[in-house]
């Protein structure tokens, strides 16, 4: 009959908290995962809160955001009644304008604003309508893959610090306080009109663009490249694609498979010419 009650208290309990609502409490343990077991002000039985290790903190790295005792303030993102579990944030309550925010935005929106940033591992952008980030120089962020439809060596061929962007807002990333962002989102893709006028047999002329251990990518037209596979080269045997074509070459090749959903042309050098034998 205890375990009863106590879990119709807790019910009770949770049925007073609601999503946004901001609830202090103790750290009560540190997960493996590094979340945080927290035990809410009103209901000192167990710890009911959860803090995620994504939720922790924007400022400082999850093993240092938390300790076993200390008090903390965080913003509920769920409540579950069935497990007995309220879902908490630190970030959001640390940054209630930021969240709130990024929050509100939704896939497909158009925002706008300034490249703060070119970094190895993608461009910072500095939202027109945005509150600026606690430990980024922007709050929009561009990964490389998402910057141009072509392929590109450098994000500065692309891309300049100081460039007014219009993107696709693609998600909220909860890690690091970020909205992911789309800039080849607001171009038409090269492949899919590539794909409008062309079919599977069509024999396309192209220019050897690089060379890898399975086979060498052609450029058949602007921004298009397929691959041609090692054993597609020739009709004889072939060891490596150097053998048989260097960069640069001009080729003829014939389309075997063109996949509109993975974006994927694939071509054979081989098929254009007749079996020596």
């Amino acid at each position: 009959m205890g375990g009863v009650s106590d879990d119709q208290a807790c019910r009770e309990f949770l049925e007073t908290i609601r999503v946004g609502d901001l609830c202090t409490g103790t750290a009560t343990e540190i997960t493996r995962s590094h979340g945080v077991a927290v035990t809410l002000d009103g209901f000192p039985a167990r710890p009911l809160g959860v803090v995620g290790p994504l939720e922790l903190s924007w400022r400082q790295h999850p093993a240092a955001a938390v300790k076993v005792g200390e008090r903390i303030t965080a913003e509920v993102v769920a409540v579950d009644l069935d497990e007995g579990r309220v879902g908490l944030s630190m970030a959001a309550a640390e940054n209630p304008e930021l969240w709130a925010f990024l929050s509100s935005l939704h896939c497909g929106e158009i925002l706008t604003g300034t490249v703060a940033s070119i970094e190895r591992f993608g461009v910072f952008v500095a939202l027109d309508d945005g509150p600026g980030h606690p430990v980024f120089p922007g709050v929009g962020f561009i990964t490389f893959p998402e910057l141009s439809w072509r392929r590109f060596e450098s994000a500065s061929d692309v891309i300049e610090v100081g460039q007014r962007v219009a993107c696709e807002f693609l998600q909220f990333d909860t890690w690091n306080g970020e909205a992911r962002l789309s800039l080849r989102a607001m171009q038409p893709d090269p492949f899919q009109t590539f794909a409008d006028d062309i079919t599977v047999g069509r024999v396309l002329d192209g220019q050897v663009t690089k060379l890898v251990p399975f086979g060498a990518f052609v450029q058949v037209a602007e921004g298009i490249e397929g691959l041609v596979h090692l054993r597609e080269l020739a009709w004889t045997p072939v060891t490596a694609p150097e053998d048989v074509v260097r960069v640069g070459d001009a080729v003829t090749v014939v389309v075997t498979e063109l996949d509109r959903d993975r974006r994927r042309l694939t071509l054979s050098r081989r098929q254009v010419s007749l079996d020596p034998a």
